[in-house]
């Protein structure tokens, strides 16, 4: 390294104070040069810190965005598929008892295909919401399909469930439909 630039480099590091006070410097030939190169410099490290961090947002957000698409990439798959589990939900009840022996293979088989609808919805993430009759309404997983004064309940307590409520991992996909009592006296 030459005389030359260690110098520079020298001055370069030289706090700028000390040229303040040095007024013979800022007579010295070249010296607004140097402050017009420090004031550069200055700037492009500026913007290189901000492009540091616009690029390091930008990865965290593309880490965010691909997580979201893997955990609910399939929420419209899966809400399309909530009407057939309805159904096949619906079909079981309808069989009932009397018709067990008549039709039992082909009950068998509505069961054991809901029974895997509900492992490959699990295995994606989707949980039921399954209220009970004398739960609690929550209006943060149920929705109210009616109200109705049923005596011996209390108010805001459920007492139908007409539909489970599903959740996609932490998001509520669909609410439970549920009728909630409205009984003042009790």
């Amino acid at each position: 390294m030459t005389n030359a630039r260690k110098d520079e480099m020298a001055e370069d590091q030289a706090p700028r104070d000390e040229m303040a006070e040095a007024p013979e410097l800022a007579q010295a030939p070249g010296f607004g040069e140097l402050e017009a190169l420090r004031a550069e410099r200055d700037e492009l490290r500026d913007k290189f810190m901000r492009a540091l961090a616009d690029a390091e947002n930008s990865r965290k957000r593309a880490e965010r965005d691909r997580r979201e698409a893997e955990q609910y990439g399939g929420t419209r798959l899966a809400r399309d598929l909530l009407p057939v589990y309805d159904n096949l939900s619906r079909a079981l009840d309808a069989a009932g008892d009397e018709h067990g022996a008549v039709a039992a293979a082909l009950i068998e088989g509505v069961e054991l295909t809901l029974r895997e609808l509900r492992n490959v919805m699990t295995k994606h993430g989707v949980q039921p919401i399954t209220p009970k009759v004398g739960d609690v309404f929550d209006p943060q997983h149920h929705q109210a399909m009616f109200e109705a004064p049923v005596p011996g309940t209390k108010a805001g307590h459920i007492i139908q469930v007409m539909t489970e409520g599903f959740m996609i991992h932490d998001r509520l996909l669909r609410p439970a439909q549920v009728g909630v009592s409205s009984n003042t006296g009790a």
